[in-house]
């Protein structure tokens, strides 16, 4: 057998364990398996690279992707570059939360414990809910479990999805309604908006859920108040989605009479990470927290009276009985969420309103911008937070190639996930775009169109 040089272990090592079990050589553990199913020669590889070798050739592979330190990127759509302030890095970084595992036991935990029910409180706060759970694996599985929730509650078996959820959740809620029984129409649009005469027309009996988005997936800010009273009016749950950002100005939905709000945590000090890991949030009333899926970290006392946490509810099935489990989420992401839960406390209020003004602010000069460009026109007239769709005389998808060569990240082409939208396109406009890069962004997309 050939040895390998990353293996660190002497001669001296293998006679030691060979020795401790009475055999000759590295040959004899594989005497079990028999010589007709061996291979005889050596793996077809390539040489291996010598550590420099890797180092040189691994960065002139990454060197080939149009990164976002390089490129200035307009596109959203669900994943969001803001700025992370170097103290997030700093905290997560720490050994003790960067190797925390699931912390099953609380003597040894306390720190990992105490930061997720600092994570938890914030999400109340930002939400206007009751209690929040311990964190789920990203935003359109945190909605799916959100409908489930909805229809164990109700002992119903139908959801209504808007069109203007992100079509990536209502792809995940149909996958997960699948293994249930569930199932799921979806509710039109009107201007961007969830249409409030479709969605009534649909309501019954029969429905356990109202899920939407807050802003939705065009960036679209809907009036979830009046969605909230007529899913309550026919005693089905209303559920939201938002944008933890837009929150800093946003009414919170548990103003409406929300019964359960989930969100994508990524754009709270989570880099877009070419799509993860991510941070699924769910939140919840007090009435619905034993069908919280996942679980939940709660204070109390130790035997000398000390401030203590621990995990109060973890409905899930490897700790009560398999049919009485509300939901088979396993790991939580607890380091997003203490990257959530830095950020959030760094910002405190008036940053993160601040935030939220700047990204507000700046999008409506990009959507006045493009809107004056010949060729362009606003695709709705709902009012929008940091996103906004606009129709091209053009094809998006040929003008994304030559924004790229002017080393700009373009907008979402709406055509491949809404049909009817064909040639429109979806614009994102964080605090990190300045005047310069949006004029420019106007610039080109009028040479090119």
């Amino acid at each position: 057998m050939k040895k390998h040089s990353y293996i660190p272990n002497t001669e001296a090592d293998r006679k030691t364990m060979l020795d401790s079990l009475g055999l000759q050589n590295v040959e004899d553990l594989f005497s079990d398996i028999p010589e007709s199913v061996r291979l005889k020669r050596e793996l077809n590889l390539p040489p291996a690279w010598s550590e420099i070798e890797l180092n040189r050739n691994f960065a002139a592979m990454a060197n080939k992707n149009a990164n976002l330190e390089e490129y200035v990127s307009f596109l959203g759509a669900g994943a969001y570059q803001h700025y992370i302030p170097s103290v997030v890095d700093a905290i997560i970084s720490r050994s003790e939360f960067y190797t925390a595992y699931t912390p099953y036991q609380p003597e040894i935990s306390q720190g990992i414990l105490q930061a997720i029910f600092e994570y938890q409180t914030m999400v109340c706060e930002l939400t206007g809910m009751d209690v929040s759970n311990a964190s789920m694996y990203d935003g359109p599985s945190a909605m799916a479990e959100a409908g489930i929730m909805a229809c164990a509650a109700t002992r119903r078996s139908k959801l209504l999805i808007s069109r203007g959820v992100h079509p990536e959740y209502r792809e995940v809620v149909k996958t997960y309604a699948y293994g249930q029984n569930i199932e799921v129409e979806e509710i039109a649009l009107e201007d961007g908006r969830t249409s409030l005469q479709d969605l009534e027309a649909k309501l019954g009996s029969d429905i356990a859920g109202v899920l939407v988005q807050y802003p939705n997936f065009f960036g679209s800010i809907e009036d979830i108040k009046a969605i909230s009273e007529l899913s309550h009016q026919h005693k089905a749950l209303f559920v939201t989605a938002v944008n933890p950002i837009a929150m800093g100005i946003l009414e919170a939905p548990g103003a409406f009479g929300a019964d359960i709000v989930v969100a994508e945590g990524q754009s709270l000090g989570n880099p877009v990470a070419f799509g993860g890991p991510y941070l699924g949030m769910l939140a919840t009333t007090k009435e619905l927290v034993r069908r919280v899926p996942g679980r939940v970290v709660g204070q109390t006392a130790d035997l000398d009276g000390r401030r203590a946490f621990v995990l109060t509810l973890q409905a899930r099935e490897q700790h009560i009985r398999r049919e009485k489990a509300s939901s088979n989420i396993c790991s939580n992401q607890a380091l997003n969420a203490l990257a959530a839960t830095v950020y959030l406390t760094y910002m405190g209020k008036q940053g993160l309103q601040d935030v939220a003004k700047l990204n507000l602010q700046k999008a409506h000069y990009a959507h006045k911008k493009l809107s004056g460009i010949k060729g362009i026109e606003p695709l709705f007239q709902a009012p929008f937070f940091n996103e906004f769709a606009v129709k091209l005389n053009g094809n998006p998808a040929n003008v994304n190639k030559k924004l790229l060569d002017a080393k700009i990240i373009g907008g979402y082409d709406l055509g491949r996930s809404y049909p009817e939208y064909t040639g429109g396109m979806l614009f994102a406009v964080t605090e990190l775009r300045t005047k310069e890069e949006i004029d420019l962004l106007a610039e080109r997309l009028e040479a090119i169109v």
